[in-house]
């Protein structure tokens, strides 16, 4: 493993509970990380707030921290200025699809090439324990004491719905097999979604580390070209499929749609101002 993603400092502080799905979502991300060969300097994590929004702060690259749900409109706005990057934005399941719902809705639209992971332990675990958007029906919390009554929010049927070019859900559980997905998704050319099912071992006793084992299998023969099939696996919300459920390769990325990029790909960040048309566009009469 390549050092500069592999922190072994003992006065750093951790500041997740002994047992938390999120060590293990840190060791599979420095893993996929070295196997691809990554630099350091060519990479940015981009989070919000919450346990999982912490994740960039082990790692020695360069990172962003933001807003509650508002990583993945900076993380765009990285890649646009720097399409060079490798970009990816993470945080947990209320970050991205409570607080950060509208963003993950138009970032799949936008299509930028940057991977989304998602911490996914069904609660908030930050502001212990309220119900979160993918919080089961029936699950008891000091807020929700009679239990919740909502339906959970599905955000792969979300995603396949709107025609993300990769959608993936994986299980913390599974360290080699998530490695394999998160390689996938960072090789990705697109907006690629990995949904991590892990265990919050303080603030929910329901969806454990053997309950996600129990209610999860792995997709087998399955045609993830095919939307439609995608689509009736990501449905299924009694026992969990794992893996890759769809790809739509080609598509057309946001940096690509830029105006600015036609004519010189130099990225934004390197180009030099030019002073007469700014000084001209600040003279101009609205």
């Amino acid at each position: 493993m390549d050092n500069l993603f592999d922190l072994e400092d003992k006065n750093i502080d951790i500041a997740w509970c002994p047992g938390c799905g999120n060590f293990g979502i840190l060791k599979v991300l420095k893993l996929a990380l070295a196997e691809l060969k990554i630099k350091p300097e060519s990479l940015v994590l981009v989070s919000g707030i919450g346990q999982a929004a912490k994740t960039p702060q082990y790692l020695k690259t360069n990172m962003f921290n933001g807003l509650h749900g508002r990583e993945l409109p900076v993380a765009t706005a990285i890649k646009a200025c720097n399409p060079k990057l490798t970009v990816i934005a993470e945080g947990g399941d209320g970050d991205m699809y409570g607080e950060g719902g509208n963003h993950f809705l138009h970032v799949i639209r936008r299509n930028p090439n940057l991977t989304n992971i998602v911490h996914n332990n069904m609660v908030y675990g930050l502001t212990k324990g309220q119900a979160s958007p993918t919080s089961r029906q029936g699950f008891k919390t000091p807020v929700q004491v009679n239990g919740v009554f909502l339906e959970p929010f599905n955000p792969l049927a979300v995603a396949i719905a709107l025609d993300a070019s990769f959608v993936a859900r994986a299980f913390i559980g599974d360290e080699e097999q998530t490695v394999e997905m998160l390689k996938e998704a960072i090789k990705h050319k697109g907006f690629a979604l990995v949904d991590i099912f892990q265990p919050c071992i303080s603030f929910n006793k329901q969806n454990t580390y053997s309950w996600f084992k129990e209610k999860t299998f792995y997709l087998k023969n399955h045609d993830y070209y095919n939307r439609l099939a995608a689509f009736e696996m990501a449905v299924k919300t009694e026992n969990f499929p794992l893996g890759i459920f769809y790809k739509h390769p080609g598509k057309k990325t946001f940096e690509e749609g830029i105006k600015v990029y036609e004519a010189d790909k130099t990225p934004i960040i390197n180009r030099m101002p030019n002073r007469k048309k700014l000084e001209k566009l600040i003279k101009e009469k609205r």
